[in-house]
């Protein structure tokens, strides 16, 4: 069975919830990444939300705030998703496709290891399948 482990790409790297939204698109452009989970108290323990390129255009610099003034921690808001290093591939898209997002941590032993994106279903999923989660998770309903 495939797992999410195997689909993930290594390498996550988390944002303390007061590091500015500056700071955040330096970190992403650095790991050439679009996400960053978002810690609580700047260490690894524990997740409270994630930060995309996306959050940082739309809920920052539309808005006419200061991306050196505002920080992770503001811009986070609902529940985190995440998914477990052994879930299988099913599990991956049902979590993603239910609750429309694009990418999902994941967790090994309480720790974060990785990160499913687009880029990576599209790598490992067949067309099949990458049609169904598309039409799920970009669907206006």
């Amino acid at each position: 069975m495939t797992t999410a482990k195997d689909i993930m790409h290594t390498g996550a790297t988390w944002i303390p919830a007061h590091e500015t939204l500056d700071r955040a698109a330096q970190m992403m452009r650095d790991h050439d990444v679009g996400a960053l989970p978002i810690s609580e108290n700047g260490g690894q323990d524990r997740m409270i939300g994630i930060l995309t390129d996306r959050d940082i255009v739309v809920g920052c610099v539309a808005m006419g705030r200061d991306p050196s003034r505002t920080t992770a921690g503001d811009l986070a808001r609902g529940t985190p998703r995440w998914i477990d290093a052994e879930a299988g591939v099913e599990a991956v898209l049902e979590e993603m496709q239910n609750h429309r997002i694009r990418r999902l941590p994941v967790i090994e032993n309480k720790k974060l290891i990785g990160m499913i994106s687009e880029a990576d279903l599209a790598q490992h999923l067949s067309d099949d399948q990458i049609a169904g989660w598309a039409e799920k998770v970009y669907s206006s309903g």
